[in-house]
């Protein structure tokens, strides 16, 4: 079992930066791939960015070049830097963690229990 715990949200203007963390409980963290999805007010939720066990990445078109996922095992965290902020970045955020995953699904195990984002233009 695993638990998630996501922070960093908050108001921030267009074109800010923001960076949120998921803390991970358990014992296995560095097996499991790890994600943020987004979802905005009548919208579907979205996947946002995906870190593999082994570092490798994946993000959705409209954040690559601004957003940057990571992750620090011995921490057992994962963040996402969000850089250039836009209005339609705005959405609850939402950290995923599940094994075997391939870096493009939204089948995770685990989820969080979110965190707001709301960029003002």
């Amino acid at each position: 079992q695993v638990q998630l715990v996501e922070s960093g949200g908050g108001l921030v203007q267009a074109g800010g930066s923001l960076r949120l963390s998921c803390a991970a409980s358990g014992r296995t963290f560095s097996r499991y791939t790890m994600a943020w999805f987004r979802q905005a007010p009548g919208k579907e939720r979205e996947l946002v960015a995906a870190i593999s066990s082994g570092g490798r990445t994946n993000y959705a078109d409209s954040v690559k070049g601004r957003f940057t996922i990571s992750r620090i095992d011995v921490k057992k965290t994962v963040y996402l830097k969000m850089n250039s902020l836009k209005p339609e970045d705005t959405a609850v955020y939402y950290c995923a963690a599940g094994i075997d995953i391939r870096l493009d699904s939204i089948d995770y195990d685990y989820w969080g229990q979110g965190t707001q984002v709301t960029v003002s233009s």
